[in-house]
């Protein structure tokens, strides 16, 4: 079950309440106050962590609460401190404060910590209240409450090359031609249910060029309004750093338009929100090897005058697809170099502002 959208509640710890004790030893004739302090309650800690790659462990256990202080106690022993629980969350999860809306953090890369809920501190034992003057006190601080929150997870996979087109063109027949990714494949629409990865490498080490391809569910005219599968997918490729839109040139789909195809796809890339219509883009056109020359020739002359590139591919023969392979390889290489270029540039103009 791939779930990409969790709510939970989180209670940190309560600290220990402080203690009222005084001494009665054999053998010491002036005893006085011994209460210890309470313990520190445990904190909510979430990490990324590469091991999870869905938030389905939150789906059916919503609430999570770490351990309270124990409460201090005479001889002036302190409590002990309440053990902190972590949250391991896939990495590309961003954490929401489920009250205000507000983005709390974005767990972008693997082993990132934070605390999301703090827990309480402990409270003083009446032998922290002794002076010269107040030898036998016997007020003592209850512990203080730790933090409870309610959080909103979503979820959007880290990926260098989101597929995106229309049910049943060959989304999932590329990935797993140009990947080790297995997916459902069928034909008929809607076969993908939930997004799938599949890492591509290109080269021989220490040249070897890397990148992860994003397959997301297929999207039809209205999407965007709920219709089909609806939109629900599309934060997965929010994060790519190119799309790949494949749009099927055979007569099998039944639509006879493969220019109309590729602007329905693009007007619901536009009315989802996120700028994805903007990214960069390359065209592939889909199940050549039974190809209606018609349909072809008319989506070239379009790529043409839209100044996109067009691959040709078949996901049966394998025709096109090393060459579009390595295009993407090269794309995603020259984008990630302008990537670095930019960082580099803004670090050197920060260190000279300061």
């Amino acid at each position: 079950m791939f779930i990409d959208e969790a709510n939970i509640r989180v209670k940190a710890g309560d600290g220990g309440n402080g203690c009222v004790a005084f001494r009665r030893e054999k053998f010491v004739p002036r005893g006085g106050p011994s209460g210890g302090d309470g313990g520190r309650g445990g904190d909510v800690i979430m990490e990324s962590s590469e091991r999870h790659n869905t938030l389905v462990h939150f789906r059916f256990n919503p609430e999570h609460k770490a351990e309270r202080g124990r409460h201090g106690e005479g001889s002036n022993r302190s409590g002990r401190e309440g053990a902190n629980i972590v949250l391991k969350v896939p990495v590309g999860t961003i954490l929401y404060d489920a009250d205000s809306g507000e983005r709390v953090h974005d767990f972008v890369r693997p082993d990132e910590r934070m605390v999301i809920a703090r827990g309480g501190r402990g409270g003083r034992g009446n032998a922290r209240f002794a002076t010269s003057t107040h030898q036998a006190p016997r007020e003592c601080e209850p512990g203080r409450p730790g933090e409870e929150r309610a959080y909103r997870l979503e979820l959007k996979l880290l990926a260098d090359v989101g597929l995106v087109g229309y049910p049943n063109v060959g989304k999932s027949t590329l990935i797993s031609r140009i990947s080790a990714a297995r997916p459902k494949i069928a034909d008929y629409p809607f076969t993908t249910l939930e997004p799938n990865l599949g890492v591509v490498a290109i080269g021989e080490e220490p040249e070897q060029i890397s990148f992860v391809v994003a397959d997301v569910p297929g999207l039809i005219a209205g999407a965007h309004q709920g219709t089909g599968l609806g939109t629900q997918f599309l934060r997965h490729i929010e994060r790519t750093r190119l799309l790949v839109h494949l749009v099927e040139v055979s007569d099998a789909s039944g639509r006879p338009d493969p220019v109309q195809d590729f602007e329905v796809i693009m007007n619901e890339l536009a009315s989802f929100g996120a700028g994805l219509e903007k990214k960069p883009m390359l065209v592939a056109a889909s199940k050549i090897d039974v190809a209606n020359k018609r349909k072809l020739s008319k989506l070239r002359q379009f790529c043409r005058r839209q100044k996109l590139a067009l691959y040709p591919i078949s996901g049966v023969t394998g025709e096109g697809i090393d060459k579009l392979k390595y295009a993407l390889a090269k794309r995603v290489d020259e984008i990630r170099k302008k990537e670095l270029t930019a960082e580099g540039t803004e670090d050197t103009e920060e260190r000279l502002a300061h």
